[in-house]
């Protein structure tokens, strides 16, 4: 089924396209959030990588450079950020292409990479395929509005409830080996 996906880099042209296919499928993704995108993809804050199935607009994600949750920040971890596939053609291998492709950028960059996750049910298939590509919690709990969620306090469970994961190049062995100081 692969064939019929490809993914790319974004361009300016493709602001318009974007846009009108997110808002045809109720994605709230304003046209001034589209072109932000667009120029900071020209600056090199933002790589935005677009999915075309069978040559229309399927989806896109974004690989921030300098993320703003605090420990990938301080810690110089790109981070996986707004990644959206059209729901009708969602379970056709179009997300797992899209992070084919982002975590081959960041890991010939920077070896790591992060991604938050929202914790409510609509966020479940992005959990169950960040955990089967091998994405593990960064260890530092659930983050509400990017600060860390003190025990006992109480938050909504919206879209800024989240949990962070990273992703080493060579997988958590690899990773383990790192942190472990084995040689």
């Amino acid at each position: 089924m692969t064939h019929f996906i490809e993914i790319r880099q974004m361009t300016g042209e493709d602001v318009e396209t974007v846009y009108r296919v997110f808002a045809e499928h109720k994605i709230n993704k304003p046209k001034e959030y589209v072109m932000s995108c667009w120029e900071e993809n020209v600056t090199g804050e933002r790589i935005t990588l677009l999915a075309f199935y069978q040559g229309g607009f399927a989806g896109s994600l974004h690989l921030l450079s300098a993320s703003d949750y605090p420990y990938f920040y301080q810690n110089g971890i790109p981070e996986i950020n707004d990644f959206n596939v059209i729901p009708p053609l969602r379970k056709l291998g179009i997300g797992n292409a899209l992070m084919d492709a982002v975590e081959q950028l960041a890991f010939e960059k920077y070896g790591i990479v992060g991604i938050g996750v929202g914790l409510y049910d609509s966020y479940g298939s992005a959990q169950r395929l960040y955990a089967k590509r091998g994405y593990i919690p960064d260890g530092r709990g659930v983050m509400y509005r990017l600060e860390p969620v003190i025990p006992g306090s109480e938050v909504p469970a919206d879209d800024d409830l989240n949990l962070f994961f990273t992703k080493v190049q060579g997988g958590w062995a690899k990773r383990f080996e790192h942190r472990a100081g084995c040689p």
